[in-house]
């Protein structure tokens, strides 16, 4: 009786404009007083604060700040410089590079919509000066910024660990090969479009020398190796290594000489305004999950699932399918947090492992971030390459379809995201 009212009240709210943690926290409230529970809201100021005062929580913001430093600090240009240096002589050159500079740019910020901006800025425009046409230098860039999310450091697998208390360390295990093989597969893509439409690059390309393009951006490249070497084989937790990486950010960019106290501000700033809309939109969806629980939704979709016999594999599908419907016109964490409570329990009940769970989860709404209507990355791309919106979904598309296609893969196959925890003894 609630579900169609709700519905149709988030929908309106969405059409409209509203900030969507207004229209989560307004329904989840609206439910409330639908389904005769407002005596229980009385427990939502401190159901709010115990959601947020979870250890896991205090990496994430420290990890922004720590790209951010990265980003002002020039590290992108030093990144792209070292992988020219290398790669630029092949066919297409310059979309490996911009590939593996989000490889080892994953391991400084952690954010695709960073890597769509700050390789939107450097690397388009270069490949556009080598010949390469504005919608293909825009659609890889694009493509490849979604491997920031899921090779560690990463925000979303932290945001994801600590909302459904699974270890984090484990997941930033599983990340790892997920997001080599995707950089594989964009690559092996860049090889085919090179051929086919004559791309620039060879044997005779210009490129930077080799041991000072790698002494510019060795800070950048030992930081990754510092984090998940101390997390993974415990030395640190999380949020230490957030703090060693904010610390590392600092010492890098002022001995380089292109960071300033006044940009150290400026990040400081932009990382508690993204931490203040984060934890809005988590205390609306703390507060719709309370409403979900007390009316049994969980319990009523498992019920579903039994009576329509699904396998745990098709399960998994039914959750991709809902994920990447969610990611086409919602935040990433919103989504992640407003559907994740609802349906991991179910899987993790039939027998999914909950780290492989979470791999799919987060690479299935990420790579929501290159989808339309509202693809965070697409939005940023377009509007720093100054590029018309639909034109830049066309260029990428096929980009989209190959990443939803490895996500299926990741899927089938747990065993990818799982060898390297189960090596390591976290999974």
């Amino acid at each position: 009786m609630q579900a169609p009212l709700i519905i149709a009240f988030t929908v309106f709210g969405l059409m409209a404009g509203a900030a969507i943690a207004y229209v989560i926290g307004a329904s989840a409230i609206l439910t409330f007083i639908a389904a005769d529970r407002q005596m229980y809201m009385a427990v939502l100021p401190q159901r709010l604060f115990s959601q947020l005062d979870v250890f896991a929580f205090l990496a994430m913001p420290l990890f922004i700040f720590a790209g951010d430093l990265m980003n002002r600090g020039g590290l992108a240009t030093a990144l792209i410089d070292f992988c020219m240096s290398f790669l630029g002589r092949l066919k297409g050159g310059l979309g490996h590079v911009n590939v593996m500079t989000s490889v080892f740019f994953a391991g400084v910020s952690g954010s695709a919509v960073s890597d769509a901006a700050a390789l939107g800025n450097s690397l388009v425009p270069e490949m556009r000066r080598r010949g390469y046409s504005l919608d293909y230098a825009a659609a890889i860039t694009g493509a490849s910024s979604i491997i920031g999310p899921i090779i560690p450091p990463s925000s979303i697998l932290i945001f994801y660990g600590a909302l459904m208390e699974t270890n984090v360390t484990a997941l930033f295990a599983a990340g790892i090969l997920p997001g080599l093989l995707l950089a594989g597969v964009l690559m092996a893509i860049n090889a085919y479009y090179a051929h086919r439409d004559n791309h620039p690059g060879g044997p005779g390309e210009d490129v930077p020398a080799f041991f000072p393009s790698l002494l510019r951006a060795l800070p950048a490249m030992t930081l990754p190796v510092i984090i998940l070497g101390g997390t993974l084989f415990g030395f640190m937790t999380p949020a230490e290594a957030a703090a060693v990486a904010v610390i590392a950010a600092l010492v890098v960019g002022f001995t380089h000489g292109n960071l300033t106290w006044n940009q150290v501000g400026a990040s400081l700033h932009r990382t508690a305004v993204m931490l203040g809309g984060l934890f809005i939109i988590l205390c609306a969806i703390s507060t719709f999950s309370y409403i979900a629980a007390l009316l049994q939704w969980p319990q009523a979709i498992k019920a579903t699932v039994e009576d329509w016999n699904l396998s745990p594999l098709q399960y998994l599908m039914l959750i991709n399918l809902i994920f990447l419907v969610a990611g086409m016109a919602m935040d990433v964490k919103a989504a992640v947090a407003l559907f994740a409570p609802i349906f991991a329990p179910v899987a993790i009940a039939m027998g999914v492992d909950p780290v492989h769970l979470g791999i799919v989860i987060c690479f299935n709404i990420t790579t929501g971030l290159l989808s339309p209507p509202l693809g965070g990355v697409l939005l940023i791309l377009a509007t720093t390459v100054r590029m018309n919106y639909w034109r830049l979904i066309r260029a990428t598309l096929p980009f989209f379809l190959a990443e939803v296609a490895l996500l299926l893969v990741l899927t089938y196959f747990p065993e990818i995201s799982l060898t390297i925890p189960r090596l390591l003894g976290l999974a």
